[in-house]
C-alpha cells in the first residue's frame, strides 16, 4: 500500500503529538507526582510511536519505543521524575522534531543520529550507565533477535510480544495457505487480516503488508497474532475465508519471548535506585504496547474521519490565491458602486447594493478563513523559557493568556522573532536572580506572563514581568555615551520616550555581552519588525516592580481601510490605523522651528509636511489659500501633520505589492490600491514619514 498519501496528515498529526508532549513534560518539572500528566506524556508518546511504525520511519518508533520504557516506569511509580531524567526526555523530544522536520523535507527518518538519547534513555530504565558498544544502535536500523519459532523480530515487535505475554495474552504464528484456483490472492489476503483482525491484533506479517496486496507472493503467506483465543477457535477463523486450503498454527511460548528481550524484572530491580511511591495504574484491557501496533492506522482512521465531519486541511498557497481572487472582486464592487451611483439607474443600484452586501459577508468569512490562534506561535515558548531560564539560573513561572486570539496567518508567520527577543529581553534584563530577589523581599520565582486580546481592529499582545523594571538614568547615560542624545535634550524626555531609546539600533544596557543579549540588535530587530507589519511596540515600566511590552497589530494585512486623499492630480491612501484625526488650520498659525514648519496641536509641538514635496508631485497651478488640510498620523508617540489638498473620503482598500522591481526603492510607499474609477492609489508607509 502507497502510504505516502497518508505523509501530509501523519505530519499535522505528530507536530500535534510532539507539541503535546513538550507542554506535558513542562506541566511535569512543575507537578512531579502527578500520574495524570505521565500517562498524558505515556499516550501521545505511544501513539506517535505506532504512527511512526505504520508510515515506516522506524527511526522514530524505536526512538519512541525507549521513551515508552521510561514513562512507564514512571506509570508505575519505579522511576522517579528528577531533573536528569526530564533533561533527557526533553533530549528525545529535539530528536523527535529533528526527525520530523527531515521527514517533512525529505520524506525519510534516516539521518538524524539516534544512538545518543537512546543510550541515555536506556541509563535512566536501567538506573546505570550503558555501555555504548554493547547496546550501540545506528540510524537506519534496530536491534534484531531471533525467536524459536524461526522469525526475526525487532526490538519493537520483541516488546509487544513481551508485554502481550504478561498482560495474558498469547502470541501465534500463523501460517496460511491459499487454494492453487485462488485468482484474486490480494483480496484473499486482506479477508484473512481482517478476520483475524477481530479476534486479536496482527503485529507482523511476511511478505509485508505492501506486497501482499500487490501480491507478491504465491500461495503462502505467515502472520504473528495476539490473541486470548484458543488455537483450534483461531485455526477454525482462517479456514472458514473461503479459498483458504490451510492453516498452521505455532504458539510463542513465554520461554521464546523471554529470549529475545530482557525481562522486566530485571529493569525494574535495576532502576530502584530512583523510585518513589505512586499509585499503580489501572489494568489495561489490552496490552499498550499491542495497541500501539494499530495506533498509525486507528489514528489516520479517526483524524480523516474528524477532518471529512468536522474541518479540512488547506494549503495556505491556496488560501493566498483565495484572497488574491476576492482582492480583485473588492476592486470590481467598487467600481460598480461608482458606476452605479453615476447612472443613477433604481434597478442597478438596488442590485450593486445587494451585491455589495453578499461580497462583504463573503469578505469576513474570506478574512476568518485566514484567521490563525496565536497558540501555533505562543506554543513553542514555555520550552524555550524553560531553557533559557536554567542556563541563567534563574527560577521562572511562565504564564500563558489569550492563546485562543485569532490573527491573520500573514502576521502571525511573522511575529515569532519578535516575541522570542522581548522574551529573553525579559528574562535576562527583567527577571533578577533568585537570591537578589530574595534580598529584595519578593519571591525567589519571578513571574513572566505573555498576554493576548483583541480590541477593535487590532490584536495586542503584552509581555510583562515582575522584574527589576527599566533604570531610567543608565539607559539616559548609554544613550548619551552613544551620542543617540545630548545632555541638553536627555533631561527634557519623557519616561516613554527614555524607554524607545532602547530600540535603537546597537543600543544595549547589559553589562557584558553573552549568548543571550549585550550586542543591541535584539530590541531594534523588534521594532522594525512590528512597524513593518503595521503595528507599534509600547513600553510601561516600574523602576523595582518590573516591565510591560505590548504591542498593538493590526488584525489583517491585505484589505484595510484607508483614507482617500488627493495632492494635486494625484490620489493616496493612507491607512486608518496611522490616523488620529483631520483638521484644517490657518496658515497664520503655521511656525518654524529649525527650519521646520511646526503647528501646536492640543498642546504638542507637531512637526508639518507637505506631501507634494516629499513625493514631488508636479502642480500645474499654485494654491494660495488661507488655510491647509492637514492629516495627523502617528507612530508610537511621535505624531507629524500631512498636508494634502482634500479628503476624498473612508474606503476599503487592497493593498497590492509594487512587484519586485521597486520593492525597497520607493520612499514611504509600501504598496498600492485600484479604486474603483480605474485609478492606482499609492498606500503611504507612515512610519517612514515620521521620526
Amino acid at each position: 500500500m502507497d502510504m505516502s498519501q497518508y505523509l501530509e496528515m501523519f505530519i499535522e498529526e505528530s507536530k500535534e503529538h510532539l507539541q503535546a508532549i513538550n507542554d506535558s513534560l513542562l506541566a511535569l518539572e512543575q507537578s512531579p507526582q502527578s500520574l495524570d500528566i505521565v500517562n498524558v506524556v505515556f499516550r501521545s508518546a505511544h501513539t506517535l510511536k505506532g504512527m511512526a511504525a505504520t508510515m515506516g520511519f522506524e527511526q522514530m518508533a524505536h526512538l519512541t519505543h525507549e521513551m515508552e520504557n521510561g514513562l512507564d516506569l514512571m506509570r508505575g511509580g519505579k522511576l522517579a521524575v528528577t531533573s536528569h531524567v526530564m533533561d533527557v526526555l526533553f533530549a528525545c523530544v529535539d530528536v523527535l522534531e529533528a526527525q520530523l522536520t527531515l521527514i517533512i523535507e525529505s520524506s525519510t527518518d534516516v539521518g538524524i543520529d539516534i544512538a545518543g538519547p537512546v543510550e541515555q534513555m536506556k541509563a535512566v530504565v536501567s538506573g546505570k550507565p550503558v555501555v555504548a558498544a554493547a547496546t550501540q544502535v545506528s540510524a537506519g536500523e534496530a536491534p534484531v533477535a531471533e525467536a524459536a519459532v524461526g522469525v526475526d523480530f525487532n526490538e519493537y515487535e520483541s516488546a509487544i510480544l513481551q508485554q502481550s505475554n504478561q498482560s495474558g495474552f498469547t502470541a501465534y504464528k500463523i501460517v496460511v495457505t491459499l487454494t492453487e484456483s485462488c485468482v484474486l490472492r490480494a483480496a484473499r489476503a486482506y479477508m484473512v487480516f481482517d478476520a483475524y483482525e477481530r479476534v486479536g491484533e496482527v503485529i507482523k506479517s511476511e511478505p509485508r503488508v505492501e506486497d501482499l496486496e500487490e501480491e507478491k507472493f504465491d500461495r503462502e503467506f505467515m502472520i504473528i497474532l495476539v490473541s486470548q483465543r484458543e488455537e483450534e477457535e483461531l485455526r477454525q477463523t482462517g479456514l472458514n475465508v473461503s479459498e483458504v486450503n490451510s492453516v498452521t498454527i505455532t504458539k510463542v511460548g513465554a520461554e521464546q519471548i523471554a529470549a529475545v528481550v530482557e525481562a522486566p524484572q530485571e529493569i525494574a530491580a535495576a532502576s530502584a535506585v530512583e523510585t518513589v511511591p505512586a499509585p499503580a495504574p489501572k489494568q489495561e484491557e489490552k496490552p499498550a504496547l499491542v495497541e500501539a501496533a494499530a495506533a498509525g492506522k486507528a489514528a489516520m482512521q479517526e483524524t480523516k474521519k474528524v477532518q471529512l465531519g468536522k474541518s479540512v486541511r488547506v494549503d495556505i498557497d491556496r488560501l493566498d490565491v483565495l484572497i488574491n481572487l476576492f482582492s480583485e472582486l473588492v476592486i470590481d464592487r467598487t467600481r460598480l458602486e461608482q458606476i452605479a451611483r453615476e447612472l443613477n439607474h433604481q434597478d442597478l443600484v438596488e442590485t450593486v447594493e445587494h451585491m455589495s452586501r453578499i461580497s462583504t459577508d463573503l469578505q469576513n468569512l474570506v478574512m476568518t478563513i485566514r484567521m490563525v490562534p496565536v497558540d501555533t506561535v505562543f506554543n513553542r515558548f514555555p520550552r524555550m523559557v524553560r531553557d533559557l531560564a536554567r542556563d541563567l539560573g534563574k527560577k521562572i513561572d511562565f504564564v500563558i493568556r489569550g492563546q485562543e486570539t485569532e490573527l491573520d496567518r500573514t502576521v502571525i508567520d511573522e511575529i515569532g522573532d519578535p516575541l522570542v527577543h522581548l522574551l529573553r529581553n525579559s528574562l535576562d534584563h527583567g527577571v533578577e536572580l533568585p537570591d537578589v530577589r530574595k534580598a529584595k523581599g519578593k519571591e525567589e520565582v519571578g513571574k513572566v506572563e505573555l498576554v493576548a486580546f483583541h480590541s477593535g481592529n487590532h490584536v495586542f499582545i503584552e509581555i510583562t514581568d515582575d522584574g527589576n523594571g527599566i533604570d531610567r538614568e543608565k539607559v539616559l547615560k548609554k544613550a548619551i555615551s552613544n551620542g543617540i542624545v545630548d545632555e541638553k535634550l536627555a533631561s527634557t524626555l519623557t519616561d516613554s520616550q527614555v524607554f524607545d531609546l532602547l530600540f535603537h539600533s546597537g543600543f544595549s544596557t547589559a553589562d557584558k555581552i553573552s549568548d543571550v543579549s549585550g550586542r543591541g540588535v535584539g530590541l531594534d530587530v523588534v521594532k522594525t519588525k512590528i512597524e513593518s507589519l503595521g503595528g507599534r511596540v509600547v513600553t510601561h515600566s516600574t523602576p523595582g516592580k518590573g516591565t510591560k511590552f505590548s504591542i498593538q497589530l493590526p488584525l489583517t494585512l491585505s484589505i484595510i481601510q484607508a483614507m482617500l486623499v488627493q495632492i494635486s492630480e494625484e490620489k493616496y491612501a493612507i491607512p486608518l490605523s496611522s490616523i488620529i484625526e483631520t483638521a484644517i488650520i490657518r496658515k497664520a498659525d503655521i511656525k518654524k522651528v529649525h527650519k521646520q514648519a511646526v503647528i501646536d496641536f492640543r498642546g504638542r509641538v507637531v512637526p508639518l509636511l507637505y506631501l507634494e514635496d516629499v513625493f514631488n508631485i508636479p502642480r500645474e497651478t499654485a494654491t494660495d489659500l488661507e488655510e491647509e488640510n492637514v492629516v495627523i498620523v502617528r507612530k508610537g508617540e511621535n505624531m507629524a501633520a500631512l498636508v494634502v489638498d482634500s479628503f476624498i473620503g473612508q474606503q476599503e482598500v487592497v493593498l497590492k505589492s509594487l512587484g519586485k522591481y521597486l520593492t525597497g526603492t520607493v520612499f514611504a510607499i509600501s504598496g498600492s490600491t485600484i479604486l474603483g474609477d480605474g485609478q492606482v492609489a499609492l498606500i503611504m508607509d507612515c512610519n517612514a514619514l515620521i521620526q
